[in-house]
């Protein structure tokens, strides 16, 4: 092929050695498959709709702003979303109905319910016309008048009950009995008089949502104009599929899921595969330095070396990008699938997969090819043709003055931010630790040769008492460092973010468990059916003989101001005088004086949290409670047990009223001194029809979000770990196999196939050790500012996670080095195996 034809050459050059390239296609292949998956979850979550469904007949819908609003600067905001929901004012409906072309405006809210384990969704009567708008409802009988209900058909034939009996309804508020007035169609109604349905959703005069509709004749859009000057600011108006994200608030949290998993997930994935094409690109590339010395000799021009490159790269990357993408949808629909089997996203939402996140695994994997290979080119391009065979002969073992800048300003810099981090206070200092890591990984791969280096200086010296092949595979590695450079960097980069995402989590639900196990000091715990535990409940427990104390928890979630950002925090609100706290919930004080909190202008806060917030005891906090209600308490005292007992604790009714539904998840009992356990127990029992437990009670619950975060955490371990797994076994694999000529020489001088075996296995050991080392260094200076920061103490790092990690490294290591091995030793050693 003429060197006038660099991109025939290329051509040439890939259907002439296709080994050379299937190293680089199977390292693309599986950049793409990630890429492509989390693109995929990213678009997900910035485009996820759900049809309307109740508020469909209802062409226009009107509902609150569901973020809180932070001013950071003058013209400067941040929007963050609330924990709960946020009302409308019901006297917003009369305003719109005044407008013109408006024919109504429906307040329209709902609260959970059950009929004994039955859960149903109580709401006013007057809400019916949203989905029966000009329509009657009924069935049968009359609309409910105060203390009556309507049940739909299906609801009371489940309970076995009929027109004119009573039901017993368990609401926020109580449980009571009501006369069923009337039967309706739909399935898992409960419909009370507007009155009574406002007091018992526990947020009187509020509504979730106003429907609107039209005058004959008037159009959506003049409608929703009409609307907008009703509202005046003070709420957002929806049309369209923008009506399906009110009458589905999960689906904004689902969204944000999304948009994590496809961001902020994807963007360490999306680097990590970036890392890895790059190695193995520059080392397919580097593995041809002599075919490339050959091409400078007999006359070929830099540029014509880096177009034959670049082509090599337009010819394999674009091939293997697409051949990813598929494994890379069906990975996020497997993803997308689980999480909502997991109850983590609604049950109507679908997936969709669009053409952005291909052409984006496609483009990102070309031009990391496409990078790597101008990287890996440029030094024997540029070499003189007199010297380029000469220059190819002896490996390069020093890295370049630029790679080397860089990589010692990484690792400057991640050192710099490991002491930041580790000095930091609450969250900042967690946050900081995934730079730490990103910053380290970088040195690793910028200084590999030189790393490589010192990990066989420092390693082969155990090597060398093991006999010949010992002390050859020490040999080799020093003289060979740039080759395994990438194969070190590979494992690293797997034992790095796969024992991040693991041992991150393990830390956190260890702790978790621990302070909960140790906070919960009750020698009772009560939880009931359906959404929870009735407002009353605590009450009527303290009452039953035996009890001493019985308080309530009710829980939640707040917004806390930090400096210019804002800290999303668990919160808890206890029943009763705080006083009686003590005596069921020991929550590690650390200073001030918890039985102070009373009322809404007191708060409690985790130590780390109150860290984070910059405030200590006596300091006042900003606070958004769960519906967007801004409070400013004064801190009364600060405790350390908050992962186990909540972040932020406050009495119940400061925050009863601003949640969706204020059901106590639990109620925590003390018994009198000299009470029989049993015996309260059963009292309990019959005169509440509530579930008690011990502390696994409580547990139980913590364990279930602890189950949920260590499964996701698991899926990007997988993901992450796998990838980086596949990618180390694969250079290991085209290394071994570019030593085609070594072995036929180690053979021909007289070396036996089980020495050469041998030599591999320590050389393979080698590798994977200095891999695990290194990586476990990464890990030790990153995970203890993550465990300082979230949990105030040490990494938790489970013994048998970390030895199947060490065991998986070394088992691969192995694996991948002595297959291709066998391959080679299956050519009998002939003076011509000794040339290429």
């Amino acid at each position: 092929m003429s060197l006038r034809h660099p991109n025939g050459l290329a051509r040439a050059s890939v259907r002439s050695r296709p080994a050379s390239f299937a190293g680089t296609f199977v390292a693309l292949i599986f950049a793409s498959v990630i890429v492509t998956a989390c693109g995929i979850m990213l678009q997900n979550g910035v485009t996820a709709e759900l049809a309307p469904a109740r508020y469909a007949a209802a062409p226009v819908v009107v509902a609150a702003d569901q973020h809180a609003t932070l001013t950071i600067a003058e013209g400067e905001q941040e929007h963050e979303p609330l924990p709960g929901t946020a009302w409308l004012d019901v006297a917003l409906a009369q305003r719109i109905a005044a407008r013109p072309g408006v024919a109504a405006a429906v307040p329209d809210w709902a609260f959970p319910a059950h009929i004994g384990a039955t859960p149903v969704t109580g709401r006013p009567w007057s809400a019916t016309q949203v989905t029966s708008y000009g329509r009657e409802p009924l069935v049968t009988g009359t609309a409910p008048a105060s203390g009556e209900v309507a049940l739909d058909v299906a609801t009371a034939r489940t309970a076995r009950l009929g027109l004119g009996g009573t039901v017993a309804l368990t609401t926020p508020q109580g449980t009571r009995g009501y006369r069923i007035a009337g039967l309706t169609g739909g399935q898992g109604a409960a419909w009370f008089a507007d009155a009574d349905a406002s007091a018992l959703s526990g947020h009187p005069g509020r509504a979730d949502a106003i429907a609107v509709f039209p005058r004959p004749g008037v159009p959506t859009d003049r409608l929703a104009r009409e609307v907008t000057a009703a509202v005046g600011g003070s709420a957002k108006v929806y049309t369209g599929n923008g009506r399906g994200a009110v009458e589905h608030p999960e689906l904004a949290e689902a969204k944000d899921l999304l948009s994590g998993l496809g961001g902020s997930f994807g963007g360490i994935a999306t680097t990590v595969a970036v890392f890895v094409v790059l190695g193995t690109v520059a080392l397919a590339v580097g593995q041809r330095s002599r075919e490339i010395a050959v091409l400078r000799a007999i006359g070929a021009t830099p540029r014509q070396i880096r177009r034959t490159v670049a082509t090599e790269a337009m010819i394999v990357a674009p091939v293997a990008g697409l051949v990813g993408a598929v494994p890379g949808i069906g990975l996020a629909s497997w993803w997308f699938d689980q999480l909502r089997d997991r109850g983590a996203l609604p049950d109507g939402l679908r997936l969709s997969i669009g053409w952005i996140p291909i052409l984006t695994a496609v483009t990102a994997g070309l031009l990391a090819a496409l990078l790597g290979g101008w990287a890996a080119a440029r030094r024997p391009a540029k070499a003189r043709p007199s010297q380029a065979l000469s220059a190819a002969a002896v490996e390069r073992t020093r890295p370049g003055i630029v790679r080397t800048v860089l990589g010692l300003a990484a690792l400057g810099g991640g050192v710099a931010l490991g002491r930041a981090a580790a000095t930091g206070s609450g969250e900042q200092a967690a946050e900081s630790a995934l730079g730490v890591v990103m910053l380290f990984m970088l040195a690793v791969a910028l200084l590999g040769p030189v790393v490589a280096w010192l990990s066989s200086l420092v390693l082969g010296g155990v090597l060398r008492p093991t006999g010949a092949p010992g002390e050859l595979a020490a040999v080799n590695t020093r003289a060979n460092s740039r080759r395994l450079a990438s194969a070190i960097t590979a494992i690293v980069l797997t034992v790095s973010f796969t024992g991040m995402l693991l041992f991150v989590q393990s830390t956190l639900g260890d702790a978790t468990k621990q302070q909960a196990r140790q906070g919960v000091v009750a020698d009772q715990v009560l939880t009931g059916p359906g959404a929870g535990l009735p407002a009353d409940t605590a009450e009527r427990a303290a009452r039953v003989p035996g009890v001493d104390t019985a308080v309530g928890v009710l829980r939640t979630g707040v917004l806390i101001r930090a400096g210019n950002s804002v800290l999303d925090a668990t919160a808890t609100g206890l029943s009763g005088p705080a006083a009686k706290w003590p005596k069921v919930l020991d929550a590690g004080v650390a200073k001030g004086d918890l039985t102070a909190l009373s009322g809404d202008t007191t708060v409690a806060l985790d130590r780390l949290v109150a860290q984070s917030a910059d405030v200590t005891v006596g300091s006042r906090v900003e606070l958004w409670l769960a519906d967007g209600t801004r409070i400013r308490p004064t801190v009364v005292a600060t405790y350390r047990r908050g992962l186990g007992l909540g972040q932020v604790m406050l009495t119940r009714g400061t925050v009863a009223g601003h949640v969706p539904a204020a059901f106590d998840e639990q109620v925590l009992v003390r018994d009198k001194p000299g009470a029989r356990t049993d015996t309260v127990g059963g009292a309990l029992r019959r005169e509440l029809g509530v579930t008690v437990t011990d502390k696994a009670g409580y547990l139980a619950r913590t364990d279930k979000e602890v189950e949920l975060n260590a499964w996701a955490n698991l899926v990007m371990a997988a993901v992450l770990g796998g990838f980086a797994a596949i990618a180390a076994a694969n250079t290991l694999v085209m290394t071994v196999l570019d030593r085609a000529r070594e072995v036929a020489l180690l053979r021909l001088a007289g070396a036996t196939r089980r020495q050469v075996r041998a030599m591999m296995r320590w050389e393979a050991l080698l590798v994977s050790g200095a891999g695990l080392l290194i990586g476990g260094g990464i890990l030790a200076v990153t995970l203890t500012p993550i465990a300082q920061g979230t949990t105030g103490d040490g990494p938790h790092i489970p013994a048998m996670t970390a030895l199947t990690i060490a065991a998986a490294v070394i088992a691969l290591g192995l694996a991948s080095t002595s297959l291709p091995t066998r391959a080679l030793l299956r050519t009998p050693p002939t003076p011509a195996g000794s040339n290429e």
